[in-house]
């Protein structure tokens, strides 16, 4: 079984910063490709970022592209994303993820992913 809970999640004012962390654990949760989705009320879950075990390749959603950037400790089974120029429209839920085996044209979706963690809140306000 694969556990993930996030951590980081919190208020701060448009143009701030915040960063997400994302405490695994597993006994294989080293080599899954892991991921960031994020929903807002009456919306559907999206997709924000992905990693690959290797941090050889990483994926963003075009809407945070060169403002997060998704990093992984394998060594401390941590995944992080770092919000740089948040906007209001950033305010949502964000929930870790992790699979194995994910195919690139999977990656960017939720049903592609096994195990989900809670979630952490994050507010932008105007």
């Amino acid at each position: 079984q694969v556990q993930l809970v996030e951590s980081g999640g919190g208020l701060v004012q448009a143009g701030g910063s915040l960063r997400l962390s994302c405490a695994a654990s597993g006994r294989t949760v080293s080599s899954y490709a892991m991921g960031w989705f994020r929903q807002a009320p009456g919306k559907e879950r999206e997709f924000v970022a992905a990693i690959r075990w290797s941090a050889s390749s990483t994926y963003y959603a075009d809407s945070v592209k060169d403002r997060f950037t998704i990093s992984r400790d394998n060594a401390k089974n941590m995944l992080y994303l770092q919000m740089n120029s948040l906007k209001p429209e950033d305010t949502a839920v964000y929930y870790c993820a992790a699979g194995a085996k994910i195919l690139a044209t999977a990656i960017t979706r939720a049903g592609g992913y096994d195990y989900w963690g809670q979630g952490t809140q994050v507010t932008v306000s105007s």
